[in-house]
C-alpha cells in the first residue's frame, strides 16, 4: 500500500471530526475550507474521499461525490463508503443502484438507520411498498427521534390544503393558475426528476415545468404543456403535524407560483419563499 494510504494521525482524525461537525452545524462552506487543507496533505486518501463526499453531497453535488468515493471502498469505514455511494445514485435517479449500495451498507453495518431510511425511499421510487414500509420501520427502531413515522393525512385534506394555499393568491395569478394546473402526485417521477441536468432531487417538495410568462411572448399557445406538480409523499415526510404542512403547502405552491411568474432562486429567497 502507497504512503497515501497510511492511516490518518490521531491530529488528522481529529481535523476530519471538526470536518464532520461543521456539516452537522450546517457550515458546509467552512467544512470545504477545513478538508481542502487535509486534502492538500492526503491527496488522495480513501478516508477523506469518505468526507469530500459527503461534502460534496451536501452541496449539492452528488456527481463530483460520486467521482470522489472511486478508491475510497479501501476506508475505515466501508458501510460509509457504500452509503455515500447509495445517497450520491439516489440523488441522481439511479434508484436501482442505490437500493444495490443501501443494501450492501445493511450488509455491514445492520443497525445504520440512515441507510434503512434511505433504501426505504429507494424501494418507494421502485414500486416496492412492502420493502420500503419494512426498512422505514428498522430506521425508526434504531432512530426514532430522526425517523419518525410520517403525517398521516387523507387525499381529500392534503388536497384541501392546496386548494386553501390557491384561494390565497391573488386574483390575476389564479388565472394564470387555468392553464398551469396545480398536480399532486405522490412522488415525482423518474422522468421528471430527470429531464434536468443535474436530475432534481427525489425529495423535492414541489415543481413547476414549463416556459414561465416572462420567457413566453405573445406568439406563444396558451397550451403549451406546463403545470405546478406538488409531492404528497415527499411533503408529508418532512412535516412533523398538520399546522407545519399547512405551512410547508403554501410556502411550496407560492415558490412554485414564484418560478411560473419567472422569479430566480435569488428573488424566491428574498420573499423567504426558498
Amino acid at each position: 500500500m502507497s504512503a497515501a494510504y497510511d492511516t490518518l494521525s490521531e491530529t488528522e482524525w481529529e481535523r476530519v471530526n471538526r470536518v464532520w461537525s461543521l456539516l452537522d452545524e450546517g457550515e458546509v462552506d467552512r467544512a470545504r475550507i477545513e478538508l481542502g487543507e487535509l486534502l492538500k496533505q492526503r491527496p488522495g486518501h480513501p478516508d477523506l474521499k469518505i468526507v469530500d463526499a459527503a461534502v460534496s453531497l451536501d452541496e449539492g453535488e452528488p456527481r463530483h461525490a460520486l467521482k470522489v468515493l472511486d478508491g475510497a471502498e479501501r476506508s475505515a469505514d466501508p458501510s460509509l463508503f457504500f452509503h455515500l455511494r447509495a445517497v450520491a445514485e439516489f440523488e441522481l435517479a439511479q434508484f436501482e443502484r442505490a437500493r444495490e449500495d443501501a443494501q450492501r451498507a445493511l450488509a455491514i453495518h445492520t443497525d445504520l438507520a440512515e441507510a434503512h431510511d434511505l433504501l426505504s425511499r429507494a424501494c418507494e421510487h421502485l414500486g416496492d411498498r412492502k420493502a420500503a414500509a419494512e426498512h422505514a420501520e428498522e430506521a425508526r427502531a434504531i432512530d426514532p427521534e430522526s425517523y419518525p413515522p410520517p403525517l398521516e393525512v387523507s387525499d381529500q385534506e392534503f388536497d384541501a390544503l392546496v386548494q386553501e394555499s390557491l384561494r390565497e393568491l391573488p386574483a390575476e395569478i389564479r388565472r394564470h393558475l387555468e392553464e398551469w394546473p396545480v398536480v399532486v402526485e405522490t412522488l415525482p417521477t423518474r422522468e421528471i426528476l430527470t429531464a434536468e441536468d443535474p436530475p432534481i432531487s427525489p425529495d423535492v417538495l414541489g415543481l413547476f415545468v414549463g416556459q414561465d410568462l416572462m420567457k413566453r411572448g405573445s406568439a406563444d399557445l396558451p397550451s403549451v404543456p406546463g403545470a405546478i406538480y406538488l409531492f404528497r409523499r415527499n411533503l408529508l415526510r418532512v412535516c412533523a403535524d398538520r399546522e407545519e404542512l399547512k405551512r410547508e403547502v403554501r410556502i411550496t405552491v407560492q415558490h412554485e407560483v414564484g418560478h411560473l411568474l419567472g422569479l430566480d432562486e435569488d428573488d424566491l429567497e428574498r420573499w423567504g419563499l426558498a
